[in-house]
């Protein structure tokens, strides 16, 4: 694996593991989450690393398109979460909090372990 790549699939073990910390001792609950807007800030800037990491990623091996599932939607949200702010709805971010992020942890664990 390309050190570059093996750098920003880090980046993005990262940040997930940082928006965990976010919820430490605190219940994972929606209404909870849009009341905080510090915490809610906190998980959109991990989003916009996360994004950014894999949008290189795939720019410099395209083939990880297909192992980083939802990559492309991935990119997109950063560059929703960027330019287009007053367009991201809670819900958006919570959707992919609970559906998304878990899975987008394995495919990172697993290239991870691979190299």
């Amino acid at each position: 694996m390309d050190h570059k790549i093996q750098k920003w699939l880090y980046d993005v073990k990262i940040a997930i593991e940082e928006i965990d910390s976010f919820f430490v001792g605190q219940p994972m609950i929606f209404s909870e989450y849009q009341k905080n807007k510090m915490r809610k800030r906190a998980v959109e800037r991990e989003f916009e690393i996360i994004g950014e990491a894999i949008n290189r990623i795939i720019k410099k091996d395209e083939s990880y398109i297909e192992k980083i599932r939802d990559s492309l939607n991935i990119v997109g949200l950063r560059n929703l979460v960027i330019h287009a702010y007053d367009n991201i709805s809670d819900e958006n971010i919570w959707a992919i909090l609970i559906n998304h992020l878990p899975r987008l942890r394995q495919d990172i664990e697993l290239l991870l372990q691979e190299n």
